[in-house]
């Protein structure tokens, strides 16, 4: 009878082994850039029956590291941060016990760890995730080393900006007339490590079901069994380049000729990037290694346009001119020196305040809220000291009412600073 009784244990005791298991993860141990955000496809194998729930980046383990812990591993003390909501792109695969997940790390947690091995601690760090299974918890975690960013560090990218080239400058969101050229497009690409950049341009046109984010989702961000079933959309060209470990590359749109622009109503270009083989990233599924090149945490936004008749795209031109401000001075394109300048417009009736907005190269400078009754703004020296001598600098004005929306705007306006050295030349 007794031994029954120690039979009967034993009996519970595996049965909960296997449904916790041993969860195996791949790649177990990744180079990350130290300069800001990288992306890895990982794959957890033999989570059948498991719910994984929180994911952190910790500088030091109780453990060794790439090991299976059933109790939470990291030192106390030592955590850099947890996995946003926003970033857990993870997926169960439809076919297998692995597990997908997407470990996007945080440019905060690569600073923690990188003040860490400034003080002399150790430059690798360790991504954990938790797997739980009728109330038994297990712990498994990846190693983290930093490097530069290039080569050695997984093709992932980590922002991308596609835009219409105007002559008013870059925009995300285009208005066009029938049968119209479209203004040529352009998408910047910042990533990580180096290799094929694969992919392909669509177009949505009125009256098709919009994608959604899944769509939206680079190929590498998926398990493989899920690639194909993105939605897809008309196919207008096709790229594939090479991209070098310098972070940051401009690529070319589709042939504006080939942008549809006969029927009226909203249109989305789409940027499909395909996965290609990367060495660093690539995950070994235990039924094969998969390529994850071109992986990126979040799906990449679309590119909009609109196509409207003549007359109604004249009309809108009449309204917004009806709302716009005019500038004044400093005039467009026109050299001056730091200690005279001074913002002038047009007044407007019957607002609330006005915004001054003033821009260089890298981004804001300065903005100011004005009364009403102004009709000019001259800076203090410590305000206007960033501007950039022999550069484009920018300034516009926006109009507020009672509840602070925008009810009339100007159009950015370029002025340059002349250096210290020429003012008194040019009085």
């Amino acid at each position: 009878m007794h031994s029954f009784k120690v039979l009967g244990t034993f009996l519970i005791l595996s049965f909960a082994a296997q449904v916790v298991g041993v969860t195996v993860v791949h790649p177990s141990g990744v180079n990350v850039s130290s300069r800001g955000a990288t992306s890895v496809h990982l794959t957890f194998r033999d989570t059948a029956g498991q719910i994984a729930s929180a994911g952190f980046w910790c500088g030091q383990l109780t453990t060794a590291a790439n090991t299976v812990s059933n109790t939470n591993p990291c030192v106390t003390g030592t955590i850099y941060g947890r996995l946003p909501i926003t970033f857990d792109l993870s997926r169960r695969s439809a076919n297998s016990t692995n597990f997908t997940d997407i470990m996007t790390i945080p440019a905060s947690v690569i600073r923690r760890a990188y003040q860490d091995a400034q003080r002399g601690l150790n430059s690798s760090f360790f991504y954990v995730r938790k797997f739980s299974a009728n109330g038994a918890d297990q712990y498994i975690s990846v190693t983290c080393r930093m490097a530069g960013g290039g080569a050695r560090v997984p093709l992932s990218l980590t922002k991308v900006i596609p835009y219409f080239n105007t002559m008013q400058g870059p925009q995300s969101v285009h208005l066009l007339a029938t049968n119209e050229t479209s203004p040529t497009v352009s998408a910047t690409i910042f990533y990580t490590g180096s290799g094929r950049l694969k992919g392909r341009w669509e177009v949505v046109q009125p009256g098709q079901q919009s994608p959604s984010d899944f769509d939206l989702l680079s190929q590498a961000s998926l398990p493989l069994e899920q690639r194909a079933m993105q939605r897809r959309y008309t196919l207008l060209e096709r790229f594939n380049i090479g991209l070098p470990p310098t972070g940051k590359i401009t690529i070319a749109g589709p042939n504006r000729k080939n942008i549809p622009n006969k029927i009226i109503g909203p249109y989305q270009l789409l940027l499909r990037i395909e996965a290609t083989p990367d060495k660093e990233g690539d995950s070994d599924t235990g039924f094969g290694v998969i390529h994850n090149g071109g992986v990126a945490g979040f799906p990449l936004p679309p590119l909009r346009y609109y196509v409207a008749s003549r007359v109604a795209i004249d009309a809108a031109k009449v309204q917004h001119a009806s709302n716009h401000i005019k500038l004044l001075s400093p005039r467009e394109n026109t050299p001056i020196p730091l200690a005279k300048l001074q913002f002038s417009w047009r007044p407007r009736a019957n607002i609330s305040l006005y915004q001054l907005q003033v821009f260089n190269r890298q981004g804001p400078v300065f903005s100011a809220l004005l009364k009403p009754h102004q009709s000019h703004y001259t800076p203090l020296a410590i305000l206007a000291e960033p501007l950039q001598v022999n550069s484009n600098n920018r300034w516009r004005i926006n109009a507020l009412n009672a509840t602070g929306q925008v009810v009339a705007t100007s159009k950015w306006q370029f002025f340059s600073i002349i250096p210290t050295t020429q003012e008194a030349h040019h009085e």
